[in-house]
């Protein structure tokens, strides 16, 4: 029998397995060839919308629609994070927005050929679930992991999403290359594998939900309302009440940010360097199949085995940093970063995507990994979810000029390769902001 620890860290683990179908399937794999392929007309989509007439394309809407949904999250992160911390309801929140989220991906399921706007909304309305739930499943960290584990046990939880969502990747990819056999076409294959992932999102996270302990929090809530009153005022008067002092704190967590001169620098570091992680991952598949024309089941294999090499690749850099210190480790990630994007600039064809593939799969799990476990061993552990919530906003926000950045020279150039090396500029930034961030360990405890 697991100690309660051990469960606890477990479940936690195995909410990383389930919302990664959802960043395999959906954000990185599938939906985006099915949304290049069948979903936007050949010839191109024209946008209406309020007497504006722009003539698109699959890759420039792809690319304004993630960062839309970043900007929404953005807007809503720190308060969420806020009222979260008060109400000791990071569990509650995280339940919600992984059962919407899996919702709207499961009704992906009813998108076909044309459909882009039901498309556009059922992913958007899913993706900031997604990345909502994420404020506070990356939250409970601190609380977890003691200084001496935090790199490990998160370098663990991605190791166990690429895993997760490697699987449910590849049972996709066997039901699309057998369709034939089974009697089903091929769109109808791929619709099955968005609506199985969130499926798969739900399910797993129920492991979460059942073992995972919500952490005690010093804060005190705000008090209920006095009086006798019906449950639907009591209701609106209890979410004005956090929502209030949700909009205090995060403004007094401002002020707080600023006066830890690590934290903010990290953050701003992070921003840049993050906006071009965030571009590749959404970016890739729709640019090897609009600049590069490669095949479908190039592109699958070569997300899914980005997804194994990553198992190792957040396990490897985690140990690693554990004896050689957190952000000296990030650095040299970042620096390989830069030399994939020069390559991708350069590569054309598909022997060339595939390298491509391995080497993004071996520092995307350790610059992810690595990021959150050093963020979370410098934030106060019962301010965790307000913090994350800011970690989360400032990681999206630069997910918001990323891919804006991307149409927008796409859309100029008519080329994605332009658009591919301009991202070196974030990481360059991101470097230089990172290098006079203090390694110090921080509050972080069991």
């Amino acid at each position: 029998m697991k100690s309660e620890k051990e469960r606890n860290v477990f479940a936690w683990y195995m909410y990383d397995w389930a919302n990664s179908a959802f960043a395999t399937t959906v954000i990185a794999a599938i939906l985006p060839i099915y949304f290049a392929t069948v979903i936007v007309p050949p010839d191109g989509w024209v946008f209406r919308f309020v007497g504006i007439v722009i003539p698109t394309n699959a890759t420039t809407l792809w690319a304004f629609l993630s960062g839309t949904t970043a900007l929404l999250v953005f807007l809503t992160a720190p308060i969420l994070g806020a009222i979260a911390d008060i109400s000791e309801s990071k569990k509650k929140f995280l339940m919600v927005f992984c059962f919407g989220g899996s919702l709207f991906t499961i009704l992906l399921y009813l998108c076909q050929g044309g459909d882009v706007w039901m498309t556009m909304v059922f992913f958007f309305l899913a993706n900031t679930c997604f990345i909502s739930a994420n404020i506070f499943y990356d939250s409970f960290l601190p609380h977890i992991a003691s200084r001496r584990e935090i790199d490990q046990v998160s370098g663990r939880g991605y190791a166990y999403g690429y895993l997760g969502g490697g699987l449910q990747f590849l049972i996709c990819i066997i039901l699309i290359l057998i369709h034939n056999k089974i009697g089903i076409e091929k769109t109808l294959a791929v619709r099955i594998s968005l609506l199985f992932s969130g499926i798969w999102w739900a399910g797993f996270s129920i492991i979460t939900f059942v073992w995972l302990r919500e952490p005690r929090s010093s804060k005190t809530s705000p008090q209920q309302y006095p009086g006798k009153i019906n449950s639907w005022t009591y209701l609106r008067t209890r979410l004005y009440l956090f929502g209030q002092v949700g909009i205090l704190q995060t403004w007094s967590t401002i002020l707080s940010v600023k006066k830890h001169r690590n934290l903010a620098l990290f953050l701003t570091a992070f921003m840049f360097y993050n906006d071009g992680i965030q571009t590749v991952i959404r970016m890739a598949a729709i640019y090897g199949k609009d600049e590069l024309g490669l095949k479908n089941e190039t592109l699958m294999g070569t997300l899914l085995l980005v997804q194994f090499i990553g198992i190792g690749g957040a396990l490897l850099f985690s140990r690693i940093a554990k004896t050689f210190g957190s952000k000296r480790i990030l650095i040299f990630v970042l620096f390989l970063w830069l030399g994939i994007l020069c390559y991708a600039y350069l590569m054309t064809g598909a022997l060339d995507f595939w390298i491509l593939g391995i080497a993004v799969g071996l520092v995307l799990g350790g610059s992810q990994a690595i990021s959150r476990s050093l963020y979370g061993s410098m934030v106060p552990v019962d301010e965790s979810a307000e913090f994350f919530g800011f970690y989360s906003v400032f990681e999206k926000f630069s997910a918001i000029w990323g891919p804006f950045a991307f149409g927008v020279i796409r859309q100029i150039t008519g080329t994605s390769r332009i658009a591919i090396l301009s991202l070196v500029g974030f990481f360059i930034i991101g470097i230089i902001c990172l290098c006079f961030v203090e390694n110090k360990r921080g509050q972080a405890t069991f």
